[in-house]
C-alpha cells in the first residue's frame, strides 16, 4: 500500500525541536495556512454535500456525524453550533462518537477500530432516505466512521465521506466524496493539526452552505438565529432593522410581536399586519425571506 499523505515526514522537519521557538511556530503557521488552503479543491464536493444535507433537513429529516478522535472534535465543534445559528431542531442534529460521550474527555485509540460498534449505534437510530451521514476520518480508513456508512447506505440513507487521503476506502464508500488533500503534517502524522484545520473548515462551508439552501441566510445575516443571550437579542435587533431599512426601536417592537423570531419580525417591520401574515408569506415562500419581501412590496 502507498504511503498515505497525512503520514508522510514534512521536508522540513529534520532538527525541528532544535530551532528557535518563534522558528518553529513559524513553520507551524504555514503548516496551518497551506492545510487550509486545501480544502479551496474539494468546493464542488463539498457543495453536492451542502445540497444533500439541505434536503436532508427540509425534509425532516437528520444530519449525522460520525467520527473518532480528532476528527470527531471537528464534527462535534460544527454540529453544535447549528441549532443556535440557524435554528436547526436539535433533533435534526446527531453526532456519534467512537467511544461515546466519555471520549470527550478520556479519548483512546481503541475505539475507532471498533466498526460493529458504529454499525449497531447507526442501526439504533433507524436511519431513512430522508437521513443524511457524513463520515469524517483523515486517514479515510478508519473502521468506525467507514462502517457508519456502510450501514446507513444499507439502510436507505445519503452518505459523505470526508477525508485527507485521496483513494481513501470512505471516499469510495459514500455517495459523495470530499478529498482534503493537506500537505504532510510539520509533526508527522498529527492530523490534529492541519487535517483538522482543513476538517473543520470544510465542515463549516458545508454547513453554512446548508443553511444558505435551507433560506436560513440573508445579505450575510443569519436571520434563523436563535437569540437567547443579551448579545444575540442585540443582534437579532441589528438584523431586523439592517434589512427592514428601521430603527432599532422598531425592530424591538416588532421581534416582540414575533415573540424573538427574525424572518416574521422582518416581514412585520417592513409592513406585514401581524406575525399570522408574516408566517403564512415565509410558508408561501419555503421560509426564503427575500422573495417574502419582494411580496410585501408589490
Amino acid at each position: 500500500m502507498a504511503e498515505r499523505q497525512t503520514e508522510k515526514r514534512h521536508h522540513a522537519a529534520d532538527g525541528l525541536e532544535l530551532r528557535a521557538p518563534t522558528d518553529i511556530l513559524s513553520l507551524l503557521a504555514k503548516g496551518q495556512a497551506e492545510a487550509a488552503a486545501s480544502v479551496a479543491l474539494a468546493v464542488d464536493e463539498i457543495a453536492r454535500a451542502s445540497e444533500m444535507s439541505a434536503n436532508a433537513i427540509r425534509s425532516g429529516g437528520r444530519l449525522i456525524y460520525a467520527a473518532a478522535g480528532s476528527s470527531g472534535l471537528m464534527a462535534l465543534a460544527d454540529a453544535l453550533e447549528l441549532p443556535g445559528t440557524y435554528g436547526i431542531r436539535r433533533e435534526q442534529i446527531v453526532v456519534i462518537l467512537a467511544g461515546g460521550m466519555e471520549s470527550l474527555v478520556n479519548m483512546i485509540g481503541g475505539p475507532e477500530d471498533d466498526g460493529d460498534a458504529a454499525k449497531k449505534a447507526i442501526e439504533d437510530l433507524s436511519p431513512s432516505d430522508r437521513d443524511c451521514v457524513i463520515g469524517i476520518t483523515a486517514s479515510g480508513e478508519t473502521p468506525f466512521p467507514v462502517a457508519a456508512l456502510q450501514a446507513a447506505r444499507r439502510a436507505g440513507a445519503k452518505t459523505v465521506g470526508l477525508s485527507n487521503n485521496s483513494g481513501a476506502a470512505i471516499l469510495e464508500t459514500a455517495d459523495v466524496g470530499i478529498c482534503l488533500p493537506t500537505p504532510p503534517e510539520v509533526i508527522a502524522g498529527s492530523t490534529r493539526m492541519g487535517a483538522g484545520t482543513a476538517q473543520k473548515i470544510a465542515l463549516n462551508m458545508l454547513s453554512t452552505l446548508m443553511a444558505i439552501h435551507l433560506g436560513h441566510v440573508h445579505d450575510g445575516f443569519m436571520v434563523n438565529v436563535i437569540a437567547d443571550n443579551l448579545k444575540l437579542q442585540q443582534r437579532a435587533r441589528g438584523i431586523v432593522a439592517a434589512i427592514a431599512h428601521t430603527g432599532e426601536d422598531k425592530a424591538a417592537e416588532a421581534l416582540a410581536k414575533s415573540q424573538g423570531d427574525v424572518k416574521p419580525a422582518v416581514l412585520i417591520a417592513a409592513g406585514a399586519r401581524d406575525l399570522t401574515e408574516a408566517q403564512a408569506m415565509l410558508k408561501a415562500h419555503d421560509g426564503h425571506l427575500r422573495p417574502a419581501l419582494r411580496a410585501l412590496q408589490r
